[in-house]
């Protein structure tokens, strides 16, 4: 694995530091595409005429980890796993810094953030597969309370995020929800930005729009 590029300095540092282009089309358009597919299909979990709206959504879901997946191998740097996936030390050392109010800079996700986003994907998958299971009555009506339970989970996993983004965007000076949105961070001396790979978030965007007309 690739040392990671890491700062200690505070957020003012890091706010100072020149932004780059860290987050490509296709992990915004797959951000975006799943926040959206996780709301509104929980939101008509209970609706019996929104059913296959749900459904659809749900398959959706599915198909965007699975894209997040392997994007997550072959994408741009600071999309690939081995660039924020870290070990305990790593998460528990970031998060020692957030609570003394000068946290560690990352121009990528940073260690905690990193935890939030294999939770999602790993719930985001194991949701999808009860959903499925349950809708093809391959199981008993149990799969019904363990389907809910997930997307609990999940939803709290969302909430954490959002107030750990928030969080983060206060202490490191830098709105990261924005960033999220054009790409561009606050990077470290001599990170480049990344190629928009904007060609590959057209091809999601498509495959997703042409799931949701057939």
């Amino acid at each position: 694995m690739k040392p990671v590029e890491q700062s200690s300095h505070s957020s003012a540092a890091g706010a100072a530091a020149s932004p780059v282009r860290v987050w490509d089309v296709p992990v915004r358009v797959f951000h975006w595409l799943l926040a959206f597919c996780f709301a509104v299909a929980y939101l008509t979990a209970e609706l019996d005429d929104w059913r296959l709206l749900h459904v659809t959504l749900g398959y959706t879901v599915a198909g965007l980890v699975l894209f997040r997946l392997v994007w997550g191998i072959c994408g741009t740097r600071y999309a690939r796993f081995s660039n924020f996936v870290r070990g305990p030390q790593a998460i528990a050392n970031y998060l020692r810094s957030l609570l003394s109010g000068r946290p560690a800079h990352y121009t990528g996700h940073n260690p905690a953030g990193a935890v939030a986003i294999v939770l999602m994907l790993a719930l985001a998958l194991l949701l999808t597969t009860a959903g499925w299971l349950l809708y093809t009555e391959r199981v008993g009506e149990w799969m019904e309370e363990v389907h809910e339970t997930l997307a609990n989970l999940m939803l709290m996993v969302v909430l954490v995020h959002i107030a750990a983004v928030l969080l983060s965007s206060r202490l490191h000076g830098e709105n990261l929800a924005r960033a999220m949105l054009t790409g561009m961070k606050a990077g470290h001396e001599g990170a480049s930005s990344q190629p928009p790979r904007t060609f590959v978030a057209l091809l999601l965007l498509l495959a997703v729009l042409a799931f949701w007309l057939s």
